[in-house]
């Protein structure tokens, strides 16, 4: 029985047995038991309770109908642990601020979330159950990795949600960016009036954009290649984890594998666009963690951008759109690049803090001679 059954269960009872308010004498009884404030039982209402709290409500019930006594009356004295909790909480986040952490409230919410198994928008209704030992032990342990390693919380976490999904992440691959969510949205866009689009992901890392992607567009078939076969192998795992099934991934570099005479409806990335002076001052989260390669091309941040541009035209369909994630001072750049592939710029979308994030380009069909545009279009030049 779940946490919503048993209070049912509960109030059932107690109201064969003519107790006043029983549904009120239910939440207070199983909110003691399970050390939660009563709102946070409908919250937490899939739980499945222990044997050990199924049988402190049976003694609890037990004993109000046989002394025919409120809760409140029969209850015994027990420790709220909130002042306590809220204390430690409050201490860790003074920790990660004085180690120069960003957003250490923020940061210090996910720790405790993760150690207490509870979501990050429920964690302040779990605050007045009891902190075992163990779980201190592993808030001490993540505290201490993101405060004096400044490991990345998501990788701290092993995992972290895009797009609504959740992902499981790894110090070898990169850490999937909310900006890139604006890039997911417009490839969704573009493709949601195809039917069956057919979509490569070139740099698919952790899978992120392909997942996220092939879940939205349940007819869409989508190919994610990356170089690195760790990558590979994570993004299958979240292919597994999402259950998403109209997605593969294979390693290849570029389109060192893929078959040129199979041809794509959107072909979509997210290259290393990062300078190489730029990389110089990454925070440390990112210089000491994630892949190197997966961030700059060691250049002027554009080599990814030229190389798929060049080659992008022979795997596209005529009607077959390109689309990239770019750096906030790129956009100019990118588009000189497209343009000089034979690709028209359709659009630059900003990101939420209103920087040129993505460039969303259409392949341009362009007539070999004049002669040929006149008995194509039957211009009337008179």
């Amino acid at each position: 029985m779940n946490l919503l059954e048993i209070l049912k269960f509960v109030e059932e009872y107690l109201k064969k047995y003519s107790f006043s308010k029983p549904r009120l004498e239910s939440e207070k009884l199983v909110s003691y038991v399970l050390n939660l404030d009563r709102i946070a039982l409908y919250i937490h209402h899939e739980r499945e309770l222990t044997e050990e709290e199924k049988t402190s409500i049976k003694q609890f019930l037990k004993q109000m109908v046989e002394e025919k006594k409120s809760f409140d009356e029969i209850k015994g004295e027990k420790k709220d642990y909130k002042t306590e909790n809220l204390d430690i909480f409050n201490k860790s986040v003074e920790y990660l601020k004085k180690n120069g952490v960003p957003s250490a409230l923020v940061d210090t919410e996910y720790i405790f979330s993760e150690a207490l198994k509870v979501s990050r928008n429920t964690l302040k209704y779990s605050m007045s159950r009891e902190i075992k030992e163990e779980d201190k032990n592993k808030i001490r342990e993540m505290l201490m990795l993101r405060a004096k390693n400044r490991k990345p919380l998501q990788y701290i976490l092993g995992e972290w949600e895009f797009y609504g999904l959740p992902f499981k992440v790894r110090e070898n691959v990169l850490i999937p960016r909310p900006d890139t969510e604006i890039l997911v949205e417009q490839c969704i866009q573009l493709m949601r009036e195809i039917e069956e689009p057919n979509i490569l992901d070139i740099g698919s890392g952790s899978g992120a954009i392909s997942i996220a992607i092939a879940n939205e567009l349940k007819s869409s078939s989508v190919t994610g290649v990356d170089i690195n076969e760790d990558a590979i192998r994570l993004a299958n795992e979240n292919k597994v984890l999402n259950k998403v099934e109209n997605v593969n991934f294979m390693k290849s570099d570029l389109f060192e594998k893929l078959d040129e005479d199979f041809k794509y409806d959107l072909i979509v990335s997210n290259p290393p666009y990062i300078t190489k002076d730029e990389y110089e001052t990454l925070m440390p989260e990112v210089k000491n963690f994630e892949p190197k390669n997966a961030l700059t091309d060691l250049g002027d941040g554009l080599y990814f951008y030229r190389e798929i541009s060049k080659k992008a035209g022979a795997y596209l369909k005529d009607t077959g759109y390109l689309a990239f994630e770019i750096g906030y001072k790129q956009a100019k750049d990118v588009s000189k690049i497209l343009e000089d592939n034979n690709f028209a710029v359709l659009s630059i979308v900003k990101d939420y803090g209103g920087n040129d994030r993505v460039v969303l380009a259409k392949k341009a069909i362009k007539a070999d001679n004049f002669e040929e545009i006149e008995e194509e279009e039957d211009v009337d030049l008179s």
